[in-house]
């Protein structure tokens, strides 16, 4: 009886993994009965298959999950409706609520139906058997057979605690479950006195704005973080993380952050191969919309790079909101477990982001100013401009103060603070981060990181004849008239030599292809189609463009 209400009560089962070589048993030594028997497929793409009965629960509960989801976000307007005709009177509520409770008792008995065709299975028996056992215990060997397994993450063990290393608890100075520390913006009005009439005053629009970005700002800033979103990328996250363990023996792992958050990671170690780049980490920070599962981690992985990918709060296996604070919280777990448990040296973490995940990645260079560098692919240097874009001009002024009190992406502030190498990744017809139109690449804001940068770490260079040489060539918008703006010593060599010149002051330091994938050794040939050459704008700084959209090339920069 216990066991069916275990299966009652259990997690939903998406994946049994077939065997990796690196588990099986050596020849020499004679093989061990376990709980788990893995099947042995040649597909990697084969999924657990339940009972018809377990099958046709599980569809009845999923469109219910969708049709709740899709109840709460239309909520506002269907209460606004309702009241409208009169529906939410004492005589019209007390029915509908009899409605509710009976589809709930429906619900209740289809869930019941549910764990009976998942008792009749011996694969979901022996599944839960072994989550148990985790549970109570978490030897590495159950920790072991329940890596097998893919299922609702919710029910997976953590296996990570902030509060782990020993530095953290002897320390004063560390973060605190309020969270970690982060930059705040100076207030709009210096020198006005805090008093309370003006606090009184500035009530409503502080009401206003926590309204906006826990509503409509969050959502449309990090859409991945809604549930409609994820439900229909599924299948394509599941087939992700099948081929992360089977193909790359991938290790998941669920890290607790301060703020009680739960947070999905993947972690391959290529410590062990003969590739000498195995010895570096690389930390895969996603966008606003990426997943570990089909992100960038593809990009130091096809390199040889051990790698770490991790999602945002609220993205898929983790939980929470994708607010800053949650998002350094993470981040700052994410380093810990790399570093207390993984066993890198900060000097061997290189941190990788992508669009609005530089935000993330410029925290931990910021926290932690050992890391060997940081890698920013088409992210920006400030969120309000990039906000004030896709907002009415007369909202002005409640998206400004709703972005610094809620959403404050101040990237540029938190990469100033960091003084190792920085490469910066920009592209040319970007239609996300530029203000105006993509071909309009002078509005793209990552020229605006990299002025930031340039002129923090080098202010007499970066004076008034230097940022405007600068910005010369930033507007170039065609490979000729870019070499029109520079002498032939400056701009004149050849891709190859100047990326050979940018790995050989790094030799440590990931290396790039022209199309912005990472390379095991030398470079790619300076024909590259679409390409533009590396050029030098000021001493210490390089930057290099692709021409294409969002999608297409890479390009480089260094502060």
């Amino acid at each position: 009886m216990a066991k069916l209400l275990s299966c009652v009560l259990g997690p939903r089962l998406y994946k049994i993994y077939r065997e990796r070589d690196s588990e099986r048993a050596p020849a020499s030594v004679p093989e061990t009965p376990t709980a788990v028997t893995a099947p042995h497929s040649s597909s990697w793409d084969t999924y657990y298959q339940p009972r018809a009965l377990e099958k046709h629960a599980d569809s009845i509960l999923a469109l219910a999950s969708v049709f709740w989801s899709i109840s709460y976000y239309s909520s506002p307007f269907a209460f606004f409706y309702l009241y409208r005709k009169g529906y939410l009177s004492l005589s019209k509520v007390v029915p509908f609520s009899h409605y509710a409770g009976t589809l709930l008792l429906l619900l209740a008995g289809v869930a019941c139906l549910r764990g009976i065709g998942r008792w009749t299975n011996p694969q979901y028996r022996q599944f839960i058997t072994i989550l148990e056992a985790t549970h109570r215990n978490q030897s590495s060997e159950n920790k072991r057979q329940l890596a097998n397994y893919n299922f609702d993450f919710r029910s997976w063990p953590v296996d990570f605690h902030w509060e782990e290393p020993s530095s953290r608890k002897e320390s004063r100075g560390g973060p605190s479950r309020r969270g970690v520390a982060l930059l705040r913006p100076e207030p709009l009005h210096r020198g006005t006195a805090d008093t309370l009439l003006n606090r009184v005053k500035k009530l409503p629009c502080q009401i206003t704005s926590y309204l906006v970005a826990h509503t409509l700002g969050r959502r449309m800033l990090y859409p991945g973080s809604v549930y409609l979103l994820q439900k229909a990328l599924m299948p394509v996250l599941l087939q992700g993380q099948a081929r992360l363990v089977e193909e790359c023996n991938g290790r998941r792992a669920k890290l607790l952050a301060c703020d009680g958050n739960e947070i999905d990671t993947m972690f391959v170690d290529r410590r062990g191969t003969a590739e000498p780049q195995g010895q570096k980490l690389v930390i895969c920070c996603e966008g606003n919309a990426g997943f570990y599962e089909v992100g960038c981690v593809s990009t130091p992985l096809e390199a040889g790079y051990s790698v770490l990918g991790w999602n945002h709060p609220g993205f898929a296996g983790s939980t929470g909101v994708p607010f800053p604070q949650n998002e350094a919280n993470a981040m700052d777990v994410v380093v810990q477990f790399a570093i207390y448990r993984l066993g890198f040296q900060p000097q061997d973490i290189i941190i990788y982001a992508w669009s609005i995940g530089g935000f993330t990645a410029t925290w931990a260079a910021m926290s932690y100013p050992d890391v060997s560098a940081v890698i920013l692919d088409a992210s920006f240097d400030d969120l309000v401009p990039l906000a004030l874009k896709v907002m009415p001009d007369s909202w002005r002024g409640l998206v400004t103060r709703t972005v610094r009190q809620h959403l404050n992406l101040n990237n540029a502030e938190q990469l100033c603070r960091y003084q190792g190498p920085v490469l910066l990744i920009r592209r040319t017809k970007d239609e996300i981060i530029t203000t105006t139109v993509p071909e309009d690449i002078m509005s793209n804001r990552g020229n605006d990181l990299l002025l930031k940068l340039l002129q923090h770490r080098y202010p007499r260079v970066m004076a008034e004849e230097g940022l405007q040489v600068v910005r010369q060539w930033l507007e170039a918008s065609s490979q000729l008239e870019e070499g029109e703006k520079g002498s032939s010593e400056a701009w004149g060599r050849t891709q190859q030599g100047q990326v050979a010149d940018w790995l050989s002051s790094f030799p440590n330091q990931p290396q790039f292809t022209a199309d912005g994938r990472w390379k095991r050794t030398g470079v790619c040939p300076s024909s590259a189609p679409t390409r533009q050459n590396m050029g030098l704008t000021s001493p210490g700084a390089w930057v290099r463009r692709s021409w294409g959209r969002r999608g297409d090339g890479k390009s480089l920069g260094r502060g």
